[in-house]
């Protein structure tokens, strides 16, 4: 198990992708978005544009570019145009507020902001703001242009670019991921090449996919979940990409698998759970090309398994884990067998061990924490070598992460051992949540734990002590941190205490509220 044999990669970068896939299948569409189509030999040429359009604008090897945008092929070209220069993408959450963006611009020192008008009035005035921001590019219709206001259309008309050899090889870092940290403070994952390709060259080791697939994304590419598998893996494989501009109305997605013949679906548990109990026509189950579904983000309860295995019979639903740190993927179910609950074997080329607080590995069926060795593993986090070296030891990935292996060698998860909440496949940090509830001059106190949520798969919920003769109400306290965190931060439920349990040095006991919360305690 110990000596995994050494890889060899197809490819330096993505660039070299799309290049091969424009020589051997440039007249087949790689991306469907509405009524829209573009094959391999656009693609190449728009990337080739716009990477000259960058470079005009003074981007260079090592610079980071954000990317604020929606699902659309502006971001798969912004993505890839920036990799070809060997300068690095920083896709933005698209869901986050002003305060937050600022924080990621920051700390990266992006260089440049692509984004789209629909952000307009969020960014007004943010080119003043940020020191290391030169320039924003804009897709759509934007109400200023000028020489820091450029538009994103003009970067796709460009020609003479044959002088732009790609530049980034497999040890340079491919993308930064900004996760929330449990410090409240985002951390930028630095992803190489290398750790993405090895992502994709183990998924088609253990999962039959070809060109011939097709895969959906409605999912938000910012996500390194969707960036690796519903993105990158399709263009590796030269697999047309139908790309869903938003989640809302599922009904439009379905729709879109029909019509588009989609053969490989991804989602996250939440999806799931709608999609098991959706009413669907008949002529969607009679005409669908489905070959597999597989899930990741968070874990699928039972009862979801079960309703899927009912409505879908033909076709499996492979249930995956992954983090960021980790490219994202680390182990996945196989289409001849899977494992109720379990998120199935390591990929092949990857090492999991369970461990306990010591780093020792522990016996098969024990419960200790998930770690994690390959190529896969992270560079480290953005200018934070403190985190890095916390979190990556002896090329051991420490993922927080509790769970078991059985004696097949399946992973199952069981708790985390942060207090992370993963909402619809997101991660939500307590901690930040708690650090903005303790601004309100009312609180004294707050705590924030996940509460199970058959939909959601875990809701935040606080647990607030107010200061002396202080008052505050529900609505109070959310309408204070509205503009503040992302919604989806926002607690669903506020329980108002006259003392949050402490231990003996005065740390709230969130597993105690967690408990207590979760056997209905509360309600």
């Amino acid at each position: 198990m110990e000596n995994i044999q050494e890889v060899k990669y197809p490819y330096n970068n993505f660039y070299e992708v799309i290049q091969k896939n424009a020589e051997k299948l440039g007249k087949k569409t790689i991306i469907f978005e509405d009524d829209i189509k573009i094959t391999n030999k656009q693609l190449k040429d728009q990337v080739d544009s716009f990477a000259k359009y960058l470079e005009v604008a003074g981007i260079e090897k090592g610079d980071n570019v954000a990317i604020l945008m929606t699902n659309s092929k502006e971001f798969i070209i912004a993505f890839l145009a920036i990799g070809k220069l060997g300068a690095v993408p920083i896709p933005i959450n698209t869901f986050l507020k002003r305060h937050e963006i600022e924080y990621i611009l920051e700390n990266s020192q992006s260089k440049l902001l692509i984004t789209q008008d629909k952000f307009e009035r969020d960014l007004k005035g943010i080119l003043e703001q940020i020191s290391s921001l030169e320039k924003i590019i804009w897709s759509g219709n934007p109400k200023t242009l000028d020489s820091h206001n450029l538009s994103f259309e003009e970067g796709l008309t460009l020609t003479d670019y044959e002088h732009i050899k790609p530049k980034a090889s497999l040890e340079d870092t491919a993308v930064i991921i900004y996760t929330s940290g449990t410090t409240g403070k985002p951390k930028g994952v630095m992803l190489s090449y290398k750790n993405i390709f090895s992502n994709l060259v183990n998924i088609t080791k253990v999962v039959p996919l070809s060109h011939k697939d097709r895969f959906i994304v409605y999912l938000p590419m910012f996500h390194t979940f969707t960036l690796t598998a519903t993105v990158l893996l399709p263009l590796y494989l030269g697999a047309p990409i139908v790309v869903i501009k938003s989640i809302f109305p599922f009904s439009n997605i379905l729709k879109q698998v029909l019509l588009k013949r989609v053969t490989i679906f991804m989602g996250v548990p939440e999806v799931y759970n709608a999609l098991s109990k959706a009413k669907l026509p008949w002529y969607f189950m009679w005409f669908n090309r489905l070959r597999a579904f597989v899930s990741g983000g968070a874990a699928l309860s039972e009862a979801t398994l079960e309703r899927m295995k009912k409505k879908f019979p033909k076709v499996p639903l492979l249930e995956g884990y992954g983090l960021s740190e980790a490219s994202p993927v680390v182990s996945i179910n196989r289409l001849e067998k899977q494992k109720n609950l379990s998120v199935g074997p390591p990929l092949p080329d990857y090492q999991v061990k369970i461990v306990n607080d010591e780093l020792i590995e522990l016996p098969t069926g024990e419960i200790g924490e998930i770690i994690v060795k390959g190529d896969n593993v992270m560079k480290g986090y953005y200018k934070n070598p403190e985190a890095t070296e916390q979190t990556v030891i002896n090329g051991w990935l420490l993922t927080g992460d509790l769970g078991y292996v059985d004696e097949d060698g399946y992973i199952y998860i069981v708790d985390r051992k942060k207090d992370l909440i993963i909402s619809k496949g997101i991660n939500i940090y307590p901690r930040e949540i708690e650090e903005e509830l303790m601004k309100h001059p009312a609180v004294e106190l707050a705590a924030v734990v996940g509460k199970k949520d058959e939909v959601h798969g875990e809701i935040p919920v606080a647990f607030v002590q107010l200061k002396e003769d202080e008052k505050a109400t529900e609505t109070d306290l959310r309408k204070f941190l509205k503009d503040k965190l992302a919604n989806y931060k926002i607690p669903k439920h506020f329980y108002f205490l006259d003392e949050l349990p402490k231990n003996a040095t005065g740390k709230v006991l969130k597993r105690v509220l967690r408990d207590k919360l979760n056997k209905g305690e509360f309600d």
